[in-house]
């Protein structure tokens, strides 16, 4: 089908965006056209903004406007557990709850062999490099809970232990409300591993 070329590449990059296929991008693309011009503006400027002034917390990894980022200059947070996740979106996860008050370490992925990515390609030899330098007594691995995160855990637990840092895994199971009928062997065998006495 023909489109005008400005609304070709529009759509070209729309589908540029993890999740948009074909038809989602056209439906995006005609609706750009519907929208104010000042909108449409105020839109590619959110966009230019975004790329242009965030960067990664020379620290922690974490997306930020500022560096060190707004945890990592928090004096109020306990410097002596970091909690390592995989991506800047499990430290907005994690801040919701608003309960855990230590620092965070963002590896920016996981080992993942058949993708040809190891430990040098994510962002452990900071971590390493960090855990020399401060006065950590705990890490918390709060990686996904597929193979890719459980191996990451893994290693970064090999690595961490000699040096005679606390390393903790958080849980996995069975979700709130969630039934039993429902739950993959996984899940069911990881929700059995972290019972624990009532």
């Amino acid at each position: 089908m023909y489109y005008p070329e400005p609304i070709t590449k529009l759509i070209d990059s729309f589908m540029k965006l993890p999740g948009i296929g074909p038809k989602t991008a056209a439906r995006l693309a005609f609706y750009v056209l519907t929208m104010k011009e000042e909108t449409v503006l105020d839109f590619a400027k959110a966009l230019i903004n975004a790329k242009r002034d965030l960067t990664y917390c020379s620290v922690c990894g974490h997306i930020t406007d500022q560096d060190p980022c707004y945890i990592c200059s928090d004096h109020q947070r306990d410097k002596q557990i970091i909690c390592v996740v995989q991506d800047p979106k499990d430290v907005i996860a994690m801040e919701k709850m608003k309960e855990y008050q230590g620092l965070y370490h963002v590896l920016h992925g996981s080992i993942s062999p058949m993708e040809g990515i190891g430990p040098e390609d994510i962002n452990i030899p900071s971590l390493l490099k960090r855990l020399q330098d401060e006065n950590v007594q705990e890490l918390i691995l709060a990686t996904n809970p597929n193979i890719e995160g459980e191996a990451t855990a893994m290693y970064i637990s090999r690595l961490v232990k000699p040096s005679g840092i606390k390393v903790t895994r958080i849980a996995h199971g069975l979700p709130v409300g969630g039934d039993l009928e429902y739950a993959d062997e996984v899940t069911l065998s990881k929700a059995l591993e972290g019972r624990r006495e009532l």
